[in-house]
């Protein structure tokens, strides 16, 4: 498969919808490139800087977290957040490397997440599709606020969620136990803000397929997601045809 261009940081921070979060990742990134905040300096602290964005704390982490990951701060717990560069880089840094590659994550989530939504397909229940509709609909809210970690947390217990009603203890305990990195790659998509919905959407397929309790079009829906989830992160790995 031919690996698309990945576009530039500029052009995905553009044409994006106006939030709070937008703004201050807007007025942090122009201090930074004006001088303002130089690279190697430490930012004010949130509580400081959130009063000066007139933005809360919760906002204010969503934004220190997208310009960590286009590279511009550097965000160290308990000793502050610091400017990395003043320029935005057109990938986004990935923090397991040493664990495992971002690639090899998508491409394990592909062959474990197919198999459980097909066997998931074959046990879901009513209550069950009750709490994946509310799922959905907070999605839907924590995409459109920009709320990136609720957005990550609601993205992983979907998933999770999934693989307990397919009753597989071993691929639960092995996506469990790599929880971080689960979540982490579930996060990285949301940075395209521009297509910040498309999470929501492919869920809601996902759904749409269980709730038919079709195992086919089920796994085929998630490893869909799966492997747009990848391409919105900038990797692009060859999927089986079928």
């Amino acid at each position: 498969m031919l690996v698309r261009p990945h576009r530039t940081a500029d052009a995905i921070m553009k044409n994006v919808p106006h939030t709070v979060t937008d703004a201050a990742i807007a007025t942090i990134r122009e201090r930074i490139e004006g001088g303002a905040y130089p690279v190697g300096s430490l930012l004010p602290a949130q509580r400081q800087l959130s009063e000066e964005l007139d933005i809360s704390r919760a906002s204010l982490r969503e934004a220190l977290s997208t310009l960590e990951a286009l590279g511009m701060l550097t965000i160290r717990p308990g000793k502050g957040v610091y400017v990395q560069s003043t320029k935005a880089s057109s990938a986004h840094p990935w923090r397991f490397a040493d664990q495992s590659s971002l690639p090899d994550t998508y491409q394990m989530r592909f062959a474990l997440e197919g198999f459980v939504a097909r066997m998931a397909a074959l046990a879901i229940g009513d209550d069950d599709v009750e709490w994946f509709e509310d799922n959905i609909a907070a999605l839907h809210a924590a995409l459109t606020n920009g709320e990136l970690d609720e957005a990550a947390q609601l993205d992983f217990d979907f998933h999770m969620r999934i693989v307990n009603i397919a009753g597989n203890a071993a691929i639960e305990s092995i996506l469990r136990s790599s929880a971080d990195i689960m979540k982490e790659s579930q996060r990285m998509p949301f940075y395209r803000r521009e297509l910040v919905l498309s999470t929501y959407h492919e869920h809601r397929a996902i759904l749409d397929a269980l709730k038919a309790r079709d195992p086919h079009a089920a796994g085929k829906a998630i490893e869909k997601h799966i492997a747009n989830a990848a391409q919105r992160a900038g990797v692009y790995f060859p999927t089986p045809h079928a």
